[in-house]
């Protein structure tokens, strides 16, 4: 018996918080869309402690989140607004405060869980009968093909696509598909991160202090909660995750600021490998990456996320703009605009994590005086600060949402 094929303009694998915010934005535009996601996030309890992965989205991510019509969403459940970032270096007694209204801003942005980002976008999809969402469900096979791509599902299910776009991660099935190489190396360090429950403090404040072992943050969470992230060598990280909880909860109070509310309680542990990696190609005819299957960058700066939003908004309006005017969507000529759009900018966010994640994990003489004078310099007020602030909230000359974060 012959498997009926569905027909469809796109189709998105990966229906993650990029994946699902592309096909948000692109609904409207009556565009048949089909989304597959593998797992179907939880629903939301607002009784339940923050997830483990949350992510820091940029005031300009946000702006894409409430042009999609997800943010109202995310809002109505929970999330952090931070008004001002404190940096250490090493055993500083003071550090560096960066504070949003020193821009006339009101934050610098929102510690939000990955999941409900991705349930908010996820609602917004329900409400359109041109998308079709494939969820829970998985790929089996896709045949890649520049006049249209061939995907079957393990369900059963057959789909022929006008334009394929992978937003389906770091270990993208659809660039393996497509034949895109990938560059890519891995970090000297492994992430341990953690909800932890906490005590005291400011809660409308970030903290990171940069050691010579490697990053140590703490973002605030709804409640009486925060997000812990340390970097370190991945045999202290396996070290550190066979403790028992009481025994990691000494090691954070030992090695992390006195400063920080009063750690006082463990909820959620786990960790994760570092990698760099960027496609060779962001587009061949008829798919497009976006998002981690094009790129990952090291999670210093809370980055990852928010320059995927980039890619999906860039690439969104080029493809309405091409749905418009009635011409190929799944035209390379079209899609190695948003190639030429994106791939520099996330290859220099690349560079500067790199630059910065070396700079300050090591003890060599010049850098430390280099970094120092650094956060001397960024911790008066003046042109230097006022421009490290504005970066973070994508308000640079070459931000490709500085547009929406200005509307706004």
């Amino acid at each position: 018996m012959m498997t009926e094929t569905t027909a469809v303009d796109l189709f998105i694998v990966g229906g993650g918080m990029v994946g699902s915010a592309l096909a948000a934005r692109l609904a409207p535009s009556g565009m048949r869309i089909a989304v597959l996601e593998s797992y179907a996030p939880a629903p939301f309890d607002a009784t339940s402690a923050p997830d483990l992965r949350v992510s820091a989205l940029s005031p300009a991510s946000i702006t894409f989140l409430e042009q999609v019509e997800a943010w109202s969403n995310i809002a109505a459940m929970r999330t952090t607004p931070f008004q001002r970032m404190q940096v250490w270096e090493n055993h500083q007694a003071q550090g560096t405060l960066f504070d949003a209204a020193e821009v006339d801003a009101p934050y610098l942005g929102h510690i939000v869980e990955n999941r409900l980002v991705q349930l908010a976008c996820l609602e917004t999809l329900s409400r359109y009968d041109n998308i079709t969402l494939l969820c829970p469900d998985e790929i089996s096979q896709i045949h890649y093909q520049p006049t249209g791509s061939r995907i079957y599902l393990k369900s059963g299910q057959v789909f022929q696509a006008t334009l394929l776009i992978g937003a389906d991660g770091a270990n993208s099935a659809v660039r393996k598909a497509a034949g895109i190489a990938l560059d890519s190396q891995q970090y000297p360090m492994h992430a341990l991160v953690a909800t932890v429950s906490i005590q005291g403090g400011a809660r409308d404040i970030t903290w990171q202090r940069f050691t010579p072992d490697g990053p140590q943050s703490l973002l605030p969470l709804p409640g009486d909660y925060a997000s812990l992230i340390w970097y370190h060598r991945p045999s202290e990280v396996r070290r550190l995750l066979a403790l028992q909880d009481e025994a990691l909860l000494d090691a954070f109070r030992q090695q992390f600021p006195a400063a920080l509310p009063e750690i006082t309680g463990l909820i959620h542990r786990g960790s994760f490998a570092l990698t760099r990696s960027h496609a060779q190609q962001y587009a061949r005819e008829g798919v497009v990456l976006i998002g981690d299957a094009a790129h990952t960058i090291h999670p210093l700066a809370g980055q990852g996320v928010n320059l995927g939003f980039q890619d999906a908004a860039v690439l969104s309006e080029i493809l309405l703009q091409t749905w418009q005017e009635g011409s190929d969507i799944a035209a390379l000529a079209r899609l190695q605009v948003y190639e030429r759009q994106r791939k520099l900018a996330n290859h220099v966010m690349q560079r500067a994590m790199d630059a910065f994640s070396y700079g300050f994990s090591n003890e060599i003489a010049p850098l430390r005086l280099l970094r120092n004078l650094g956060l001397r310099l960024a911790n008066h007020p003046g042109l230097v600060k006022r421009e490290v602030i504005r970066y973070a909230l994508g308000l640079t000359p070459s931000s490709p949402l500085k547009h929406l974060v200005q509307r706004s």
